[in-house]
């Protein structure tokens, strides 16, 4: 039988998040976001892991403790992230409750924007940035282009 190079359950890219604390991390995005564990290997020490996987909707993601020994630093280490991992969601509004409930901090209020979509950010207590979607309409690319171009303006960012 053959190896399938994708295993089944995954997509051609998977997020693997370095996280101070994976352990509490995984409860945590099960209470966030209704995460599902798929495993974990702890270090030989016992106290971190070298990888774990989780579960939200149809999304695996990996994730691995912070090892500054080995250069593998979170969010913490790093002092804040470039990455923002985007939640598309049935009902958003009742997700991004959840998660403020859970402990996120609202970076970005869930607001119908020019796209199309509800969408807000939030940041984890372990520093990474999630944003919160629900496409709510279909907009036209040429509507978009301009309704971009007027929000960047209004921003002070249009030059």
């Amino acid at each position: 039988m053959a190896v399938k190079a994708i295993p089944d359950g995954f997509t051609t890219v998977t997020p693997h998040m370095v996280v101070e604390g994976c352990a509490q991390a995984i409860d945590f995005y099960a209470k966030a976001f209704g995460a599902q564990e798929h495993g974990r290997i702890a270090m030989p020490d016992g106290k971190r892991l070298m990888h774990a996987m989780i579960q939200i909707g149809d999304a695996r993601i990996m994730m691995v403790d912070a090892m500054e020994e080995f250069g593998v630093k979170g969010p913490k280490g790093l002092g804040g992230t470039p990455v923002s991992l985007n939640l598309y969601a049935e009902d958003a509004k009742a997700l991004f409750d959840r998660a403020v409930a859970a402990g996120c901090t609202v970076a970005m209020p869930l607001e119908e924007q020019f796209w199309g979509d509800l969408y807000g950010k939030l940041r984890d207590p372990f520093g990474h940035e999630w944003s919160i979607a629900q496409h709510v309409r279909d907009v036209p690319e040429e509507e978009m282009t301009a309704a971009g171009k007027a929000a960047m303006e209004a921003m002070g960012a249009g030059s």
